[in-house]
């Protein structure tokens, strides 16, 4: 995480819909809703909370294992009955992450 710019680390769920919506390509949205994304947003907390990474302290300084987060954010969908290709669920962590950065959440690898 990205102490320097505390100012703009507020995650704003509707902003980030958008940002990562547009951050896909469009033809790989076929069968994707905004509330897709929503629902994977929603997991992504599910799991930053199972691994301890919402407190302040750890989050800091925490790496996330991407491959763990897919694994159960993929094994939620399928129990939710939610209908994305591995692709499209990769596409939503990669623009979750991309929109981490522009508001100063993550840093860039």
């Amino acid at each position: 995480m990205n102490k320097d710019n505390e100012e703009l680390m507020e995650f704003d769920d509707e902003q980030a819909v958008r940002f990562i919506w547009d951050f896909i390509p469009e033809e790989d949205r076929t069968g994707m809703t905004e509330d897709d994304i929503l629902y994977v947003l929603d997991v992504i907390d599910d799991y930053y909370e199972k691994e301890g990474l919402l407190d302040d302290d750890i989050a800091e300084e925490a790496e996330i294992d991407e491959e763990k987060m897919f694994l159960f954010v993929k094994k939620a969908a399928q129990k939710d009955n939610v209908k994305l290709t591995d692709e499209q669920i990769q596409l939503i962590l990669e623009g979750e992450f991309e929109y981490g950065v522009s508001i100063g959440i993550y840093e860039a690898e």
